[in-house]
This record gives structure tokens, C-alpha cells and sequence, in this order.
């Protein structure tokens, strides 16, 4: 075998399908019943469910563009996925849940790039000790506002860092959000994001069920045991998230080097939920692509997304990150169900009707992910993301969202990742168009 690579996750899939694509021997070994990682579509109702990514975050210069029209993926607009203050009409509540005309949602929206200018420069003076939070209130000061009117950024602020890094903003380091533009629309998938994994991982060597304990690098190569097996081979790719990491779920013998082992220990590994909801019947808006709360009133439900358009139901999703988010994994699906109509009820009043289906993540306490995504935490760096890489002696290579410095916590960076992954197994590039080479698109 020429390269086992353990976890079929977008990176380990692409890495798979272009090592493969150059001729090499490769395993993929994937402890789930299915492959995408947290890219993981819910059909059991009979329309898609995307349980984990949902976007594609910026259309343009984006690998993931060109590679879902070769597959004939099909795709609509939206674009507020990145928790932007504006960009499409969004249904704004003030402090006393009064929706806010047109002139009060542009002042909004204004103060949002007003605050943004000014934090981009306290950011840039911060060092990697200082948290968001911290340049956040140093640029709030320097605005000289009132305290609502400063309240409402800073609650955005907060909420930026637990929809971005699911994370709270204390932990989140200034400089965590360096790599945060979104070029172009976003778009998200009514025929379910998992597509993608399920078609690129076509024609390989894939095995399920298989949970990697132990990866063992020799003078001639590298052996990974699973729970009942081993492989050899002369490379391993591992892909698992950074949360599967940080526990230690994986023995490496010898140890990991401090290059590797450091970045593991310094990154956040962030906990971000969906909460999606289904009705009876549509009571918000029409053409609204979001509902958003502001100031203290928005804690803990904040934002709802119209994803209507998806199942052809009407039907909203809210999200829980950071310490909330780690929170309602231990509530049950009726109490987090009522905390969210709660919140709904108070915007909406009794126009609000009980849901007739309903889908709650937790991926904090997935045992195969401990968490949705990576973060730079303080005291941590971007290029900690790329350090983590590897490889360590030559043999032993990571990839996946945590190890892209540039767009960590998105399905591109994870693919890029895995491309970055496969070039230095190979010791020589490839081209991203060899994954989808001789596909037919469908969807």
C-alpha cells in the first residue's frame, strides 16, 4: 500500500481521489457508517437536511465553484451565511423587539462598517495574547456612541465570533478573523451538500467502521491499527477534526514533535449547533433571508435563516455556538425546541405555531468530531492552521480544515488542504481538475 489516509472528510476524499488519480495504491479508513465527516445530509424526511456545512462561503476564487458545476450539484443563493450585518433583506428587531424601518436598518448596518474600520486597526495593533473581545471594546470606545447604541455592535460582535469560530469572544484571539471575507454570493444546496463527498469518493478504496487507535511510524514506513486490524504503508494522511486531536483518540508512536503536537494543543476546537425547525405554516416575512435580534434581547436565540427554499417546506434554522452551543447538547430536543419558540414568540407573538418536525445537532459530543470546527484561540496563530500539517519525517502528513491557515473552518480550506496533502506525498503537483476527470454531472 502506498498511502492509508484515515477519515474520508472532504480533505481525506480529495487527497484520496488524487493520489489515486496519479496511480498510487490508497486506503481510506472511516470510522462512520458513511463518508462526508461534517458534511452530513439528513434525508430521512424525504428533502435535504444538512446537518453539518451547509455553504459554500464566497463563490468567487473558490475551488469548491468550478468543482459543483462539473458535478451538476445544484445550488441557490444566500447569502448571509457568514454572518454578515446586511448583504440580502434581513428582518432586524430592535432592543424592544420593534422591527426597524428602512432608515434605521441603513444606520444599523452603517455603524456595523463604521465599527468594523476601526476594529480592523485596534486589531492590527493587538499582539497573540489579546481576544477579540478586548480589540472589540477598544474600538467601541473610539466611537464615542451611546451605550444602546454600542451595545447592539458589541452583541453582534459576540455573536460574529460564536457563529465564526463557535466560540465565545473571550477565547477567540484578535486576530482570529484575519481571513474572514467572503468574495462573491454565497449558496447553499437543495440537493444536500453531501453530494460532493459521495461523489468524489467514488471508484475508491474506502472502508467504514473502521476507528484508527494508533499510528505507527518505522524506518520503513508507517502502520495503523484500528480496532481490530492493521495496515501498513508508506504514508498515512490523517484527516480526523482537530477535536478527535486534542483528546488523544489517536496514539501516535513516537510521539508527535513538538511543530505538530503544539499547533494541536494552541487551536480551539469551537462547538457550533443547528437547530432547524419546520411549520405548519409561514409567519415571518416574506423575501426575508434571515430574522435577527439585537442587543441583550438576542440572548440566547439571536438569528433564524429562511431555509424554505431547500425543503419546499417553510421551515427556519438557528444556530448555538459557543458556550450556549455546549450547553443545549445537554438539554433534550423539547427543551431546546421551546427555548427557541420562546425567543420566536417574543418577536412574533401568538402567530407562531408549534413545529411539525424538527432536527437538533450535537456535534460537541460526537465522539468522532468533539466539535464543529477550529478556531485561533488566544495565545494561538493562523500559522499554527499550517504547522499542524506536518509532515513529520517524511512519512506521516494531516489535513483538513484545522491545517489550511488561509480559510480554516470551511469546506474549501478543507479541500485545499487535502490537495496541499496529496502534492507533497506525490513530491510533485497535480491538478485540482483530476477529481472530477471522466465524472458525468448529475445530482
Amino acid at each position: 500500500m502506498d498511502t492509508i489516509v484515515v477519515g474520508a472528510g472532504i480533505a481525506g476524499i480529495t487527497a484520496a481521489r488524487l493520489l489515486h488519480a496519479a496511480g498510487r495504491r490508497v486506503v481510506v479508513l472511516e470510522a462512520r457508517d458513511r463518508v462526508g465527516g461534517r458534511i452530513w445530509t439528513d434525508r430521512t424526511a424525504g428533502f435535504s437536511v444538512d446537518r453539518g456545512a451547509s455553504w459554500i462561503h464566497g463563490l468567487t476564487g473558490n475551488p469548491l465553484t468550478e468543482l459543483v458545476t462539473a458535478l451538476g450539484m445544484r445550488t441557490r443563493e444566500f447569502t448571509v451565511g457568514s454572518f454578515q450585518a446586511g448583504g440580502r433583506p434581513i428582518a432586524d428587531y430592535d432592543e424592544s423587539r420593534r422591527l426597524l424601518d428602512d432608515d434605521a436598518t441603513r444606520m444599523w448596518t452603517t455603524d456595523v462598517e463604521t465599527a468594523d474600520d476601526r476594529l480592523q486597526l485596534t486589531v492590527a495593533a493587538s499582539g497573540p495574547a489579546e481576544s477579540y473581545a478586548t480589540a472589540a471594546e477598544r474600538a467601541l470606545a473610539a466611537t464615542g456612541w451611546e451605550p444602546e447604541r454600542a451595545e447592539r455592535v458589541r452583541a453582534f460582535y459576540r455573536h460574529r465570533t460564536e457563529e465564526q469560530c463557535g466560540a465565545e469572544i473571550e477565547q477567540v484571539a484578535a486576530h482570529a478573523l484575519d481571513e474572514d471575507a467572503v468574495e462573491g454570493d454565497e449558496v447553499i444546496f437543495p440537493g444536500g451538500y453531501d453530494v460532493l463527498p459521495r461523489r468524489l469518493a467514488e471508484g475508491l478504496d474506502v472502508r467504514l467502521g473502521k476507528t484508527v487507535t494508533a499510528v505507527i511510524r518505522s524506518a520503513t514506513g508507517v502502520r495503523v491499527d484500528t480496532e481490530n486490524e492493521s495496515f501498513e504503508a508508506a504514508h498515512v494522511l490523517v484527516t480526523v477534526p482537530l477535536g478527535v486531536l486534542k483528546a488523544g483518540a489517536i496514539e501516535f508512536t513516537p510521539a508527535l514533535p513538538d511543530a505538530v503536537a503544539g499547533p494541536i494543543a494552541r487551536l480551539g476546537m469551537g462547538v457550533f449547533n443547528k437547530v432547524f425547525l419546520q411549520f405548519p405554516d409561514r409567519f415571518w416575512q416574506d423575501h426575508a433571508y434571515a430574522i435577527r435580534q439585537h442587543g441583550r434581547a438576542g440572548v440566547p436565540w439571536h438569528s433564524w435563516y429562511d431555509v424554505s427554499a431547500v425543503s419546499g417546506r417553510p421551515m427556519l434554522l438557528t444556530f448555538a455556538g459557543g458556550a450556549w452551543g455546549r450547553e443545549i447538547e445537554q438539554k433534550t430536543d423539547e427543551e431546546v425546541v421551546s427555548s427557541v419558540l420562546g425567543s420566536l414568540r417574543g418577536i412574533y407573538g401568538d402567530s407562531v405555531p408549534t413545529p411539525v418536525a424538527h432536527w437538533i445537532t450535537r456535534w460537541g459530543i460526537d465522539p468522532l468530531a468533539l466539535g464543529s470546527y477550529s478556531y485561533v484561540a488566544v495565545g494561538s496563530s493562523h500559522d499554527d492552521h499550517d504547522a499542524m500539517a506536518g509532515p513529520v519525517d517524511g512519512v506521516l502528513h494531516f489535513a483538513g480544515e484545522a491545517t489550511w491557515g488561509r480559510e480554516p473552518a470551511t469546506v474549501h480550506g478543507a479541500l485545499r488542504s487535502g490537495h496541499r496533502a496529496a502534492e507533497r506525498i506525490l513530491g510533485s503537483p497535480i491538478s485540482l481538475a483530476e477529481l472530477t476527470r471522466g465524472m458525468n454531472p448529475s445530482d
